[in-house]
């Protein structure tokens, strides 16, 4: 199961020499193959990949393999395809003169689930890592990191909610059939199920959609027919009905009529929810996938990736449903991060701030740089405008007035504030207060830090994870190639690995 390809033989030196400047990062990963695996690494490969029932290839070549795939955007059989007829491959995977690849897809197919079960793809990132470690030109005592994320398109169909309700029922129906044994058209036929007759729901239904009345009835009737469905497997499949796949099918075609229908308040039957219902599956072809948003203006579905970079290599990356906010992977983020080295500046995006490794590291003293939260005052002060002093417990108004500092905050006595010329500037509420954030200490600071020259160049700096996740978008595409949260994650992470070796490329390059 170990991979030995030969040790930089004549004919790869020859191939090696022939290649032209734009291939040199595969004369890259030929020259280090044998450290990139090195260090107990191979080990590891090897005692988490014990293929059965077909001929063993080396884990570690298939590694590779998969590095070479995401550098190129090759799927599977592509991949063999390139590893018969590529002499670039052929060098990088000692296999110059074969006239069939090593591997077939399946090979590639079960080391992915393999590297996902037992997280070889992080540990992939990290061995990049240790090679920029090991050539001596970082310093990793005391590290500026940064975080940042971007979108992931999903590889699944969005759908409306007919076609949602409409898939679900198809899904029931195909798990019943099995289940049962039946023909799908004997179970529609029998249950009734007239809109999965056509070619798709919207065909089935046929009616003017920019009539708000034909659309009710058209609701009714198709929530009818789910009901009939229902109803039809609990008589004939109750059973059936309790163990999956039709538990898990008929789970989730209720959870679809959950999230996106509601009673009428007129009373006039069911309705199509007029809010997005909080974590609403968006596919059924991938039920990970969710709205999401990188800014107010911009809707995205699919997937939000994030990356830790410090000494312009990527440490660690995370992947979550695009509604999940930034905070969340943060701490998973900065704990790996610290595994490389301590933090001493942090570098982030407003958006991790909530997240409770922020607020610990801004407790040990580790400099935060970001942008505070802004509040929209529409033309009336701010938070900003008034001096919170936390030493002296005090907060000071525009106009001079003082008020105590308690741990919910400052109340302003109205009596004081009666005769104010600055009140048509102040609150129009009731209460004329002034609440604390758990992190004021911290948002005070980059307010001011904000105001400074000095401060805004720190805020600049951040560039550098900008450009890394640039480059990351650039070698794993807008668009997710999998569908689910831990196989795309892997696909990020081989993307960050091959990110990271182009930076040790250039180094040795600049050498």
């Amino acid at each position: 199961m170990r991979w030995n390809p030969p040790s930089k033989s004549a004919g790869e030196q020859a191939v090696a020499n022939r290649l032209r400047p734009s291939s040199k990062f595969y004369r890259f990963l030929w020259e280090i193959r044998g450290e990139l695996f090195a260090d107990g690494f191979e080990e590891e490969l090897i005692a988490a990949y014990r293929p059965r029932g077909q001929d063993p290839c080396p884990p570690a070549l298939l590694a590779m393999v998969m590095l070479l795939q995401r550098y190129e955007g090759l799927s599977d059989a592509d991949a063999v395809d390139a590893a018969e007829n590529d002499l670039r491959w052929q060098l990088v995977l000692g296999t110059l003169g074969q006239d069939k690849a090593p591997f077939g897809q399946g090979s590639l197919v079960r080391f992915r689930v393999r590297s996902a079960d037992h997280d070889l793809d992080r540990k992939l990132v990290e061995r990049t890592v240790a090679l920029a470690k090991k050539s001596g030109r970082f310093g990793w005592q005391k590290l500026r990191a940064a975080l940042d994320s971007s979108p992931l398109e999903g590889a699944g169909r969005v759908e409306d909610t007919w076609n949602l309700i409409g898939r679900a029922m198809s899904k029931v129906v195909r798990a019943v059939s099995l289940a049962l044994e039946l023909e799908e058209e004997k179970v529609i036929s029998e249950a009734r199920l007239s809109v999965l007759s056509a070619t798709s729901v919207k065909a089935a239904l046929d009616i003017d959609w920019d009539d708000d009345e034909a659309q009710r009835a058209a609701l009714e009737q198709l929530l009818e027919q789910v009901c009939r469905l229902e109803e039809w497997v609990a008589r004939r499949g109750q059973k059936e009905s309790e163990r999956p796949p039709l538990k898990e099918a008929l789970g989730m075609l209720r959870r679809i009529v959950a999230q996106d229908t509601e009673p009428d308040p007129s009373g006039g039957g069911p309705r199509i929810k007029q809010e997005v219902a909080h974590d609403r599956i968006i596919s059924l072809g991938d039920i990970e996938m969710r709205h999401g948003r990188k800014s107010r203006a911009k809707r995205f579905d699919g997937y939000k990736r994030h990356i830790a970079v410090a000494n312009g290599l990527i440490l660690a990356t995370a992947v979550e449903p695009a509604n999940v906010p930034e905070h969340v992977p943060a701490m998973r983020l900065l704990q790996r991060v610290n595994e490389q080295g301590e933090i001493e500046v942090l570098d982030i995006d407003r958006g991790y701030l909530p997240s409770p490794a922020v607020e610990e590291l801004h407790r040990k003293g580790v400099t935060v740089h970001s942008r505070a939260w802004q509040t929209n005052s529409y033309g009336l002060f701010t938070k900003e405008d008034f001096k919170i002093d936390l030493r002296r417990k005090q907060v000071i108004c525009p106009a001079g007035a003082v008020a105590a500092l308690k741990p919910s905050g400052a109340k302003f006595s109205p009596i004081i504030c009666g005769d104010c010329f600055l009140r048509p500037l102040c609150t129009t509420g009731q209460r004329r207060q002034i609440e604390l954030h758990r992190q004021e200490d911290l948002l005070i600071q980059l307010r001011v830090r904000r105001r400074t020259r000095s401060g805004r160049r720190e805020l600049r700096r951040r560039v550098v994870v900008e450009h890394s996740l640039a480059r990351v978008g650039s070698i794993q595409g807008r668009r997710a190639r999998y569908k689910g949260v831990r196989k795309n994650e892997l696909d990020l992470n081989r993307a960050a690995a091959v990110a990271n070796l182009h930076v040790l490329a250039r180094l040795r390059n600049a050498a």
